[in-house]
């Protein structure tokens, strides 16, 4: 299957660093992240099949089809090998994407994202797909916010809040419940521990669907991982602590040769 030609933006210099972002988001989540990186690498982010201003391709959508979008779009800038981070299900798709083709994969970050769920972590997030399959996605839209934000966040910064409930309104429904199905669907255990390149896993503490139990076993399947728990933070990490996010990549990332 061919991929969909993605929107993309690259800023910076050095190694390239794809950025993969997560459900009903878009590439400018990014922003704040690459602020602390594109002095020392060469920083790409794009949007999604079916987000921002990529086109939607064809429906349904599979694990599978995230990943070939990926590959064409490292084709298209014509770069050989790259650092792979992902954010949610960005951190599902980058692994899967490194299991493909190894050979262009330098290292991969993964952001609060989940494998290892067990029976009771799957119902949670089916029931929440089902819930917006049935009640809509703005109905059901408001009872995540207390799940990707702290409380603090919530009070003293509600327009950032604000932007990103709308950037998923603003996510053609079908997209949206489509990426949902797979983030809900996919399950890396039984092939992680064939990824061999240099991993970060990081997720927050309080990080409720991608949280730290989930986040150890995804460490300790992988052959070479460093894992970050970030205190107090729960899973929207890119808006609420883009300054740690970056900090513990570049750490990550500049501490050995690739």
């Amino acid at each position: 299957m061919n991929g969909v030609q993605s929107s993309y933006s690259i800023c910076g210099s050095g190694p390239a660093i794809i950025f993969i972002h997560g459900i009903g988001a878009r590439k400018t989540s990014w922003n704040n992240v690459t602020q602390h990186l594109k002095d020392r690498f060469t920083c790409i982010s794009y949007d999604l099949r079916g987000h921002g201003e990529s086109p939607k391709g064809d429906f349904p959508y599979s694990l599978e089809a995230l990943v070939n979008d990926l590959e064409a779009l490292r084709k298209e800038i014509n770069i050989s090998k790259v650092h792979l981070v992902g954010h949610s299900l960005g951190g599902m798709i980058g692994p899967a994407y490194a299991l493909s083709f190894p050979d262009n994969v330098l290292s991969i970050s993964i952001l609060s994202s989940a494998a290892f769920r067990a029976q009771d972590d799957k119902n949670k997030v089916n029931s929440v797909v089902q819930s917006m399959k049935d009640k809509g996605i703005e109905q059901v839209l408001s009872t995540l916010t207390d799940r990707w934000f702290t409380d603090e966040f919530i009070k003293n910064r509600s327009i950032d809040v604000e932007k990103r409930l709308k950037q998923v309104l603003d996510t053609d429904s079908e997209v949206f419940l489509e990426v949902f199905r797979i983030y809900a669907e996919t399950e890396m255990s039984p092939w992680l521990n064939q990824i061999h390149h240099p991993s970060l896993v990081l997720t927050g503490e309080r990080d409720g669907g991608c949280n730290p139990r989930l986040n150890k076993l995804i460490a300790a399947s992988l052959s070479d991982s460093k894992l970050v728990i970030l205190e107090k933070y729960k899973h929207s990490l890119l808006i609420e602590a883009p300054m740690l996010v970056g900090e513990h990549l570049r750490s990550f990332l500049t501490s050995r040769e690739f």
